[in-house]
């Protein structure tokens, strides 16, 4: 029987889940699990590449202890994030997408390349910390001087595996300079931006294997970990998903990418999928809930915070999609600044997070049935987000759509589907 391992890194843990074909049916199970995190350095944020490596081969190992041979392996992340190379040599540090170092350049980027016309050329919406508005930082900042490589963040990770530089289809949308058209990146942007033109290869599509790592063989999945869990999502219909995690990444498949000036200006993205377009948008997540507990009650468990929140008759929300949320030093203080008056109680702050990001759900639905001229009747939720009831009551209730609630690894789910696929084709 054939193992197939999926290593799946978010913003705040890493996970191996080993999966399996068994009387037709996936079978899956963890065998490892890693924190993750920023590390604030000379005032920044970034990432440790070394301990993500380390923890990447560890969990390799302890796959190997419980299962012996593996055949394949692929790892998804985050997206917008990369590793810059000379050679074998990576430039460091490794920021990450909420270091605030874009700020100064986001004008300078669009008097080169209007975001109108990089919208058009690339349907990606608008976020401060796009690749591309960190390339142009790097590159201002002199950092792109004799670098002959970009690495997304888990095309990095499988190169430290297999010694194989990909870039793989998916996560390149995230970058904000792919032509949505053509599927490769748009030269008309790097030339405006003046970016070194040799950083920007072909793109590989999810299901190509690039190398090996001691016998394994090393395949790219939808290494975007969004275009992975869409994969994982089992929808017995065209309809909306949530992939709630650290982020929650509202959207639907759709035949093409939609550019026009109403995705524009609601913000909408068209990101890569496998074999379609990823419609969808970026709702700020359980990174509210999980900032607001690091400060309030870093001990208590999420049911008992949940319950508060049940418990709470605060009704006063905050636009959970507001800036002043991305990277607060106070997650407490932004929310008492956003607020007229400012929450009583522990279950107070917990009660007006989650109602503002059931809100931020209600108005993305409407958005997106109003730009793909379609009714949607159900929404389905996958993630760490799923498994929270008293939110997903909430969004119910808000949006006036049928939730649907998956409590499961779709991400790992579709990251394996991609390698097992592969593997019979």
């Amino acid at each position: 029987m054939k193992r197939y391992l999926a290593i799946d890194i978010g913003a705040s843990s890493g996970r191996h889940i080993v999966g399996w074909t068994e009387d037709g049916e996936l079978k899956t199970e963890e065998v490892y699990r890693f924190p993750n995190g920023v590390t604030e350095l000379d005032g920044h944020l970034t990432w440790d590449i070394d301990a993500l490596t380390s923890h990447v081969k560890a969990g390799i190992e302890k796959a190997r202890e419980r299962f012996g041979a593996v055949e394949s392996l692929s790892v998804d992340t985050w997206g917008v994030d990369y590793v810059l190379l000379r050679g074998d040599e990576e430039v460091r540090p490794c920021y990450a997408y909420r270091d605030k170092r874009t700020e100064f350049y986001i004008p300078q980027v669009h008097e080169k390349f209007s975001f109108t016309r990089l919208y058009r050329h690339t349907g990606i919406q608008f976020q401060p910390f796009n690749t591309i508005y960190q390339l142009y930082a790097d590159q201002e900042a002199g950092r792109l001087e004799g670098v002959t490589d970009f690495l997304m963040m888990p095309e990095y990770l499988m190169y430290k595996l297999c010694g194989v530089k990909a870039h793989e289809y998916t996560n390149a949308t995230t970058v904000g300079m792919v032509n949505a058209e053509a599927g490769e990146y748009d030269p008309e942007i790097i030339k405006a931006l003046g970016l070194p033109e040799q950083l920007f290869h072909k793109l590989q599509q999810p299901g190509t294997a690039i190398g090996e790592y001691e016998g394994i063989k090393v395949v790219l999945c939808a290494t975007h970990d969004t275009g992975s869990a869409v994969e994982g999502i089992p929808m017995a219909e065209d309809a909306p998903y949530i992939s709630s995690g650290t982020w929650s990444l509202l959207g639907v498949k759709t035949p093409k990418p939609i550019t026009n000036t109403a995705s524009e200006l609601a913000n909408w993205s068209n990101e890569g999928g496998v074999g379609y377009n990823r419609y969808q948008k970026n709702i700020m997540g359980m990174w509210l809930i999980n900032r607001l507990r690091d400060e309030l009650c870093p001990d208590k468990p999420f049911g008992e915070i949940v319950a508060e929140a049940e418990a709470s008759r605060f009704e006063e929300t905050v636009d959970a999609n507001a800036s002043a949320f991305l990277a607060p030093e106070s997650m407490k203080a932004a929310f008492e600044k956003a607020l007229s008056m400012p929450p009583q109680t522990v279950g107070d702050y917990f009660r007006c997070a989650y109602r503002s990001l059931a809100l931020s759900y209600m108005n993305a639905v409407q958005e997106l049935q109003h730009n793909t001229g379609k009714h949607y009747d159900s929404i389905y939720i996958v993630g760490g987000g799923a498994k929270n009831a008293f939110l997903n009551e909430l969004t119910e209730k808000a949006s006036g759509k049928k939730v649907i609630a998956l409590p499961i690894e779709a991400t790992a789910i579709g990251n394996l589907k991609i390698q097992i696929q592969a593997d019979q084709s």
